[in-house]
């Protein structure tokens, strides 16, 4: 599918946005309800824009290319109207970060017309008090299809600001690396950089890249360019056909380009822009989507497993083990992981054709261990290899249902094409369809999409816990940066609670290890922070049983939600520390986390209401640089005008619960 003129293949500059009252014909501006951002934008050298913060120049004069094919450029624009908008509304999550959601914004769409071409697109732009989103589109015209290959969406920074970014260095990619810091300049020709970035711009404002609602389109990545202090957006191509990165029919539009901008990167993390940036709740009831929490077998299942006389596996004895194990903890699921149905793959390391995700394997029997479970008062997930639930997906999903599976955890898709957001999508509705809430693995990063369809629960794309058996990538430095990049964008299944802490120079891996595996070089109380710090409705516990039964600190992870009417981030500084504070009706969940200097925060509690509130903290022992499994459990009576002094060891934090005194 292709756009054509006269016969042929075309290609054009878009140049990004901003708007509302015209100062001339080919410039305008618009700004936030607060005033405190504002976007201008020209058509004199193609679509431009620029955009400051507090009167402070963000981002010099900035262009979107969009080609078609070929390199033919058209950037000689006529404007052929503006229709204004500002929306003040409200709405209310299923689950999230925060219960009601205000929607607040400026928005100018732009109709216009490439005068050689006669190509004709639609320009939105729109302006939050905490950032700008815009997006293109193409409304139905003479040719009904369109074909790009490529978008460069340029971000043009005014200095060389320090960013945090993920080199995934191809296309293909579960999306899990580390956050580097550095400087634009630093960045090289070669790094493939995933969303978000997140940039310093100076000590009072930082800023914020990403996209929202990724819908039937590529997703995209940043490169440097050859303008200084400059990232532009990288189209994924499709697999097959690397010259193709987009075919839709028109009308059609692009995801939002996101640039949100704050006086703190905690900012973002409470931010709700992204949500809002896509469609409502696709179905009316949702009262059978139930965020919790999830036991799991596979993290830890190894020779050094105590007090069992089986063979921890894919067998019916250990996914009891394990349901026994969430039902102890009060938690509402246990995931059923791979080779349930057989082996996933094959010698050279795919998908294995002839599984059938219908049956499970002699060992396993899904009805009873849903009649086991159910007696408990626990749900199961069933873990599925993405091509094969493609193969088979009504089908299977169905089975699922008549069983009385609640849910499904999809793996190894590791692209974010067109063709693979579109099985996203496809995925997501047909679980629903069939009363099945989605977790997703080997996955691209959030858009906000479960804002539309809220059964997508969580999703990996991120270094997590994981990662410890056989790296040691995942420091305590790691783990803060995580909540001020990855984090920010909400449903990370980093599955935290490892009560296996060591200091970082007893790490080992498991091929290494001696004694129980594996290990993180975190504290406990920071592993007890994460559920707090990290956002996620379907929050996955990664250790064994026997570590939780007599571990201290099992009493939090007992009680912790995973779904928030409230956030609030109460002090942080990327890669050094963060303390994050959330509503749960009328209880408050604290959580704070270090890197590997031990450091004193000081926490305000004038985020609570009038009155006394009981405190439960869990905190590090002061003898936990030496023993980081050690915590000291404290309980005092509080209110919004005190201030807590904390303690944290290297790679600590603390975790609280704040229940208010009758």
């Amino acid at each position: 599918m292709m756009l054509y003129k006269n016969g042929l293949r075309v290609a054009f500059i878009l140049a990004a946005l901003a708007i509302s009252s015209c100062t001339k014909s080919n410039q305008t501006s618009l700004q936030s309800p607060d005033t405190n951002i504002a976007v201008n934008f020209s058509i004199d050298k193609g679509l431009e824009y620029e955009v400051a913060f507090k009167n402070d120049t963000i981002l010099k004069p900035s262009s979107i290319t969009l080609s078609l094919e070929k390199d033919e450029v058209f950037n000689n624009f006529e404007m052929l109207g503006t229709e204004s908008t500002s929306v003040n509304s409200s709405w209310e999550r299923v689950w999230g970060r925060s219960k009601q959601v205000q929607n607040t914004y400026n928005q100018l769409l732009l109709h216009l017309k490439d005068k050689e071409s006669e190509l004709l697109v639609d320009v939105y732009c729109r302006v939050y008090d905490d950032g700008i989103a815009f997006r293109y589109g193409f409304p139905e015209q003479t040719e009904k299809s369109i074909t790009l290959s490529n978008e460069q969406t340029k971000f043009v920074f005014t200095d060389d600001y320090v960013i945090w970014r993920a080199n995934y260095k191809t296309y293909k990619s579960s999306q899990e690396q580390e956050f580097k810091n550095g400087h634009l300049s630093d960045i090289s020709s070669k790094e493939l950089i995933g969303m978000p970035a997140l940039l310093k711009v100076h000590d009072s404002a930082y800023a914020f890249i990403t996209e929202a609602n990724l819908t039937d389109w590529s997703g995209a990545f940043l490169k440097t360019d050859s303008v200084s202090n400059t990232l532009v957006t990288k189209l994924t191509p499709n697999p097959q056909d690397t010259l193709v990165a987009v075919q839709r029919e028109t009308p059609a539009v692009s995801p939002w380009r996101v640039l949100m901008l704050a006086d703190s990167p905690g900012a973002f993390i409470a931010s709700d822009l992204i949500a809002n940036l896509n469609e409502p709740v696709a179905f009316e009831d949702t009262s059978w989507i139930k965020p919790g929490r999830a036991a799991w077998d596979w993290w830890w299942s190894n020779k050094y497993a105590k007090n069992i006389d089986f063979e921890l596996g894919a067998n019916q004895k250990t996914y009891e083990y394990y349901i026994d194990l969430a039902a102890e903890m009060g938690w509402e699921y246990q995931i059923v992981d791979w080779q349930w149905y057989g082996e996933p793959f094959t010698d050279d390391n795919k998908a294995n054709p002839d599984v059938d995700i219908t049956t499970s394997i002699d060992a396993v029997d899904i009805p009873a261990l849903v009649a086991y479970a159910k007696e408990r008062n626990v749900k199961l997930i069933l873990w599925l290899h993405w091509e094969h639930l493609n193969k088979q997906m009504e089908e299977a999903l169905a089975q699922y249902e008549q069983w009385g599976i609640a849910g499904i955890k999809v793996d190894f898709m590791d692209r974010q094409d067109q063709e693979m957001v579109n099985f996203y999508h496809t995925a997501v509705k047909t679980a629903a369809k069939h009363h099945l809430v989605v977790d997703l693995h080997g996955a691209y990063k959030p858009t906000g999409i479960s804002r539309t369809y809220p059964n997508l629960m969580t999703r990996e794309g991120v270094m997590g816990n994981e990662y410890n058996k056989w790296s040691d990538y995942v420091t305590p430095e790691h783990n803060v940066t995580l909540a001020f990049t990855r984090g920010a964008l909400g449903e990370m299944d980093y599955t935290p609670g490892s009560f296996v802490n060591v200091r970082p120079d007893q790490f080992v891996t498991e091929d290494k290890a001696e004694e129980a595996t594996p290990m993180v070089m975190s504290t406990r109380c920071q592993q007890l922070a994460m559920p707090v710090v990290y956002e996620s409705a379907f929050t996955v516990f990664c250790d064994a049983p026997d570590h939780y039964k007599n571990g201290l600190g099992a009493d939090f992870l007992k009680e912790v939600p995973t779904t928030w009417d409230a956030t609030k981030v109460l002090n942080g500084v990327v890669g050094d520390y963060i303390t994050v504070a959330r509503q749960s009706g009328d209880t408050w969940f604290v959580g704070g986390m270090t890197d590997a200097t031990a450091r004193e925060v000081d926490v305000k509690f004038s985020f609570l209401d009038e009155g006394s509130y009981t405190l439960t903290l869990y905190s590090d022992a002061e003898d936990a640089n030496e023993n980081p499994t050690h915590v000291k459990l404290t309980e005092q009576t509080i209110s919004q005008k005190d201030v807590l002094h904390i303690a944290m060891a290297s790679g600590g934090g603390f975790a609280a619960i704040i229940k208010k005194m009758e």
